[in-house]
């Protein structure tokens, strides 16, 4: 008999390139996890914010920075040595005496007679960073149990340490339209409303807020960001890219803030008492 020639084993071939680490996953997820379809959370949005102001004066300005699309009631699971780079609190949004961020929204929603009977919430917003925050704008799409649309809430912060929630009923392409009742900028008072288009983030992230006062448009705000994996590495880049993230934010509103008043020579509106909001405060 002739000898059967030997076998052959197979040799594995590299790993493809897009494997990568896996996602930072938040708690509660698989079987059980809240009913709704919609984007993944979380994720994270490297993004260009721009602010443009057209009266009383012109100006202008952008800067870069990343977000987090999350799950307000299930946070990121991060490693130990990541935690100092993305934290959620719930003492940063809404009254800031509940114990997570869900309860605090689910907690202004019943004040206004919306009960979401544990529908699904996609969160937008900074994380704190090394122990500090600013939010500018906080937005939570807010789904029904089944997974349709129920409302959007835009949390509005100054840097006077007040904040404000918006209730807004958007349309089909996100677009709902609101008085303005809080004092954001010292260089407008508090009139005219806000034109908003804040479709849920999807592969891209896209959002517009106009101011429109007596007399015209006076200001509009952009943000433009593109989807990434909430991965130890992609975190790790978008830190190192923007370090102090929301340190930053804060400080370069005050310092376009400064050059606005001394370059252009606008003045200084006066801060109105901010009324008591159920809910917030």
């Amino acid at each position: 008999m002739t000898p059967a020639p030997p076998r052959r084993l197979p040799v594995p071939g590299p790993a493809p390139l897009e494997a990568g680490p896996p996602e930072i996953a938040p708690p509660g997820t698989g079987p059980g996890a809240r009913p709704g379809t919609g984007n993944p959370t979380p994720a994270l949005y490297p993004c260009t914010v721009a602010h443009a102001r057209v009266s009383p004066r012109r100006y202008a300005f952008r800067m870069r920075t990343y977000l987090w699309l999350i799950d307000p009631d299930r946070p990121p699971a991060l490693p130990w040595w990541l935690r100092p780079l993305a934290r959620f609190d719930a003492r940063d949004h809404f009254g800031g005496n509940l114990p997570t961020i869900r309860a605090g929204l689910e907690s202004f929603l019943a004040a206004h007679g919306i009960d979401l009977a544990g529908g699904r919430v996609s969160m937008l917003a900074h994380a704190r960073v090394f122990g500090h925050v600013f939010n500018p704008l906080t937005l939570y799409w807010c789904h029904h149990h089944d997974g349709s649309p129920a409302c959007v809430v835009a949390e509005v912060h100054n840097t006077y340490g007040e904040r404000h929630c918006y209730l807004l009923h958007t349309d089909d392409s996100g677009r709902a339209r609101i008085g303005k009742d809080f004092y954001v900028s010292p260089f407008f008072p508090v009139d005219g409303s806000y034109a908003m288009r804040l479709p849920e983030p999807g592969a891209r992230l896209s959002l517009t807020v106009h101011l429109d006062r007596p007399g015209g448009r006076a200001f509009t705000a952009t943000v433009r960001g593109t989807r990434r994996p909430a991965t130890p590495r992609e975190l790790l880049v978008a830190a190192l890219r923007h370090p102090w993230s929301t340190a930053a934010v804060s400080a370069g509103i005050r310092i376009h803030g400064i050059a606005i008043r001394v370059l252009r020579g606008l003045p200084v509106q006066p801060r109105p008492r901010h009324p008591h909001q159920e809910g917030v405060e």
